[in-house]
Parts: structure tokens; sequence; C-alpha cells
């Protein structure tokens, strides 16, 4: 489990001593931007689409990848399907979400090609904001499947 930044900073050295990687995104952001989600003053700063986020788990990918390792994601990032393109660009392997959001996670997946999420990632590693990145996202997730995000 990669977990907080420090684990994915290392996942180039860790990867060899591993089976498979699995980011446990809610502490990894938690972590990175130093935000507790649970606390109602700052949760409103809690943004999965943070640039900091992004390359940490972009690090992991990359590791995963260079060393053919699976590569998941779990946490509620996973269920985001406005986000999901931006994951499946960064090569995720697998989206472990809660059984009520498979339909939907499942559909928004089956309306994308792998190309066009592939783009959407090197787009957003360029991208300066989380706003800028999510709203991004959110734009391929309307073209390919507007009324799935309700």
């Amino acid at each position: 489990m990669i977990e907080i930044p420090s684990a994915a900073i290392c996942s180039e050295s860790l990867a060899p001593t591993v089976n498979f990687f699995s980011i446990g995104t809610n502490d990894l952001i938690q972590y990175a931007i130093a935000i507790d989600r649970v606390n109602e003053r700052t949760a409103h700063l809690y943004e999965p689409t943070h640039p900091a986020v992004l390359r940490l788990i972009n690090m992991v990918g990359e590791a995963a990848r260079k060393n053919k390792l699976w590569f998941g994601i779990c946490g509620e990032m996973a269920g985001e399907i406005e986000i999901t393109p931006l994951l499946l660009g960064l090569g995720v392997d697998e989206l472990s979400v809660s059984p009520t959001l498979v339909p939907r996670v499942k559909s928004a997946i089956r309306s994308l090609a792998l190309a066009e999420c592939r783009q959407l990632a090197q787009e957003a590693m360029q991208l300066e904001t989380p706003a800028e990145i999510r709203d991004r996202c959110l734009q391929l997730a309307r073209e390919r499947y507007g009324t799935l995000l309700g």
C-alpha cells in the first residue's frame, strides 16, 4: 500500500521487492497536501486533483510499468467518475470502489478510449491548479458520459 508521499517517492526502490502497488488515495492526498479531510474547517481544501498528488500517482505508475507490476487505486478518488479518465491515463490497472459505485465506474470506463485518457493525463500534468485539472477532466467526462455525472 502506498499511502504516504515518501512511499510514492521511493516506489522505484520498492518495486523490486513487491508484487503490486495499491495507492490508498485518501491518506496519500491528506498527507501530500497537509489537509485533514475530516476537519470541517479544512476539508474544503482536500483536492484529489492537486498537481502534487498527480505527480505522486504518476511516480508510482512509472515504477509499476518499469517493473511490470500491477497498479491499483483505492479510496474515494477511485469512485469519482469525473476523474476516472485521468486515472486510466496515468496507467492505473484497477479501481477499487464500493460495490454500489461499480456500475457507474464500469460504464464510465466503457465510454472511454485509452488514447484520449493518456492525452488527458499528459495535459493534466502540465496544468498548475487543482481546479484547472478537474475542469479538464470534467470536460472529457461530459463528452463521453455526461448522463452519468448527474
